[in-house]
């Protein structure tokens, strides 16, 4: 059973960084492509971005382009999320989520393709 564990999140003002983590064990980390969604309060859950295998390419959602990067250290099982210029609109529970595939971004924005999912982490940004 491959199990998912976040970490990082937290109370920050609008502008300020952040960095999430999510720890992975269970099973072989590098054969996953791991992403990060969010869902906030009343709302879809969101698709933020996604790292391959091998953590040279990234893809991500348009509202985070530019601001957000994932990266991830094979040799630790864990992918980050870090998050610059947070804004109020990016408060969220922040979930990572594994699948085998690298795929199309429609198919990884869909959250009923993934195979594993963490129990989420708190980013609240006040304004």
């Amino acid at each position: 059973q491959v199990l998912l564990v976040e970490s990082g999140g937290g109370l920050v003002q609008a502008g300020a960084s952040l960095r999430l983590s999510c720890a992975v064990s269970g099973d072989t980390f590098s054969r996953y492509v791991m992403a990060w969604f969010r869902q906030a309060p009343g709302k879809e859950r969101e698709f933020v971005g996604a790292i391959k295998w091998s953590g040279d390419i990234t893809v991500y959602a348009d509202s985070v382009k530019g601001r957000f990067t994932i990266s991830r250290d094979n040799a630790k099982n864990t992918v980050y999320l870090q998050m610059n210029s947070l804004k109020p609109e990016d408060t969220a529970v922040y979930d990572c989520a594994a699948v085998e595939a690298w795929s199309p971004i429609p198919y990884l924005r869909n959250p009923l393709n993934m195979h594993y999912w963490g129990r989420g982490t708190l980013v609240t940004v006040s304004s």
